[in-house]
């Protein structure tokens, strides 16, 4: 490793300064905020940069990592390439660039910078939660009565029982509200429409505001008074799938320092306030009423408590995932569409159909795929149902969909050495006597189960926000076992050499 100049010292210590805080930028965003936390994770890049520069050095461990990673992003490079719609696959190539964040991560984070980040992280995803909460008790939209003949809402499939929440992307609360957005619009503009269907959120589309429909006293032609309390919670953002997704890992965590300090010290003040911590995140995916998360989460809180618990807390803290389950199921049954528990509603027999049409085309083209997104051009022509899914709902069949099945066996391949190398390293954290590292470690087992359960039926892999948190979980988790097992003569965690490059 080159030996920074003496005169280079203070743009290094600059340097990783500027990482970290874009990092800090990222974790603070990262459940509410696409565009600031990839701002966070850009600064956060530039920072690392400017260290390479001023060391040069990339500040990394090779690792056998570094050799699938590489497979992969090269194999999704030919799929493009080859896709049946290389102009819509070629610039979905963007979206690679978050795997940076996982080499950004391993080079910059120590491990006292992991605690604070992940604490933020945690306290970040507490607030949506919390604000979960509030969101419901304080209701979205108006829901709507009646819908009186001549409506413009009546010509884009509204109906009595739906909900309008959002106009031109602006809450509105009120029918009084829906007047005025529609009476104070450009004339001749198009005034887009979300409404709350089932529980479901959806996009309407957009009806033209004209000189004519301003001048009637009730433009809107609706009638309607009351709230809707009974919607799928999404913290600050709309995406209730992505904020799931994003607090089944912060939920993880949370979880896996609670239950490192429960083991270690007992009830203390820490365990409390990570106690509290994981409760609030739990809450906030119960009312997102996702029936995958829910599950997902709780196979990640079972391998968490079964690796760091034994004798009655083991029991105990079986008994209150019952519980959890238990209230997830109440929310699922008022928020979503009937027989939703059962898997006998709409979303899950559609789901159920594409899953079928999707497999049957992945022998068409088993090698590269069709090409990603190429689906969006041929829905309808491929033999999809429906209007409005442009995916397959499962991380397995997309990726062998889009990219063909050697790109699914490198991600499994991925998956199984990530999962092996968080195992293990959990393991052997348990014997040091540093809480934290393990209870992030021990978390990271647990959100990483998690992902790879929800990812089973969701394709999380392929939801930029959702991606960036495992690739920096994934980094964050490899850093911290360089740092602290390398120093301690542990080389059997780490897969690779102990030089830098």
């Amino acid at each position: 490793m080159s030996t920074p100049k003496p005169n280079s010292d203070t743009l290094t210590r600059a340097s990783q300064n500027i990482s970290l805080a874009g990092l800090l930028l990222y974790v603070m965003f990262a459940p509410h905020s696409v565009a600031v936390s990839s701002i966070g994770a850009v600064i956060g890049v530039i920072g690392w940069l400017f260290r390479c520069i001023a060391t040069r050095s990339l500040g990394l461990r090779k690792s056998k990592f570094d050799l699938i990673i590489l497979l992969s992003l090269l194999w999704t490079l030919a799929s493009a390439l080859l896709s049946t719609e290389p102009g819509i696959s070629i610039p979905k190539l963007h979206a690679s660039w978050c795997v940076l964040i996982f080499y950004l991560s391993r080079a910059v984070i120590t491990k006292r910078t992991a605690l604070v980040l992940v604490a933020v992280l945690i306290l970040s995803g507490s607030s949506g939660g919390l604000y979960s909460a509030y969101d419901l008790l304080r209701g979205r939209g108006v829901v709507i009565e009646t819908v009186h003949p001549g409506s413009p809402f009546s010509q884009i499939d509204i109906h009595e029982g739906d909900t309008i929440w959002r106009l031109d992307r602006k809450r509105v609360y009120s029918v009084a509200e829906i007047d005025d957005a529609i009476k104070s619009a450009p004339a001749n503009s198009l005034l887009s429409v979300s409404i709350i269907s089932q529980g479901e959120h959806a996009e309407r589309p957009s009806f033209t505001v004209t000189s004519d429909l301003q001048r009637m006293a009730s433009p809107s032609g609706l009638t309607g008074s009351l709230q809707n309390h009974h919607f799928r919670a999404s913290g600050w953002t709309r995406h209730y799938e992505t904020f799931a997704e994003l607090l089944q890992i912060i939920a993880n965590l949370a979880l896996g320092i609670t239950l490192a300090h429960l083991r270690n010290h007992g009830t203390n003040k820490y365990f409390k306030l990570a106690l509290l911590a994981a409760t609030v995140l739990t809450v906030g995916i119960v009312l997102t009423a996702m029936r995958t998360l829910l599950v997902a989460f709780l196979f990640g809180s079972v391998v968490i408590a079964w690796r760091s618990l034994g004798g009655l807390p083991k029991l105990v803290f079986t008994a209150a995932l019952f519980v959890v389950l238990g209230f997830g199921a109440v929310v699922v049954w008022q928020t979503r569409a009937k027989n939703a528990l059962v898997l006998g509603d709409p979303s899950s027999s559609l789901r159920a159909q594409v899953a079928r049409v999707g497999l049957s085309r992945i022998l068409i083209h088993p090698v590269f795929g069709h090409g990603m997104d190429a689906m969006k051009l041929h829905w309808s022509e491929w033999g999809f149902p429906g209007r409005d899914m442009l995916h397959l709902h499962s991380t397995p069949l997309q990726l062998a969909f889009d990219r063909g099945l050697p790109m699914l066996a490198l991600w499994l391949w991925m998956m199984v050495l990530f999962w092996l190398h968080a195992f293990r390293s959990a393991n052997a954290a348990s014997d040091l006597s540093d809480t934290n590292s393990y209870g992030i470690l021990l978390g990271t087992l647990g959100a990483l189960t998690g992902f790879l359960a929800s990812s089973v039926v969701n394709y999380n892999y392929g939801d930029s926000e959702v991606a960036m948190m495992f690739w920096w979980l994934m980094g964050m988790s490899i850093a911290i076992t360089n740092e602290e097992f390398f120093s301690r003569g542990f080389t059997g965690i780490e897969h690779g050499s102990e030089q830098h490059s």
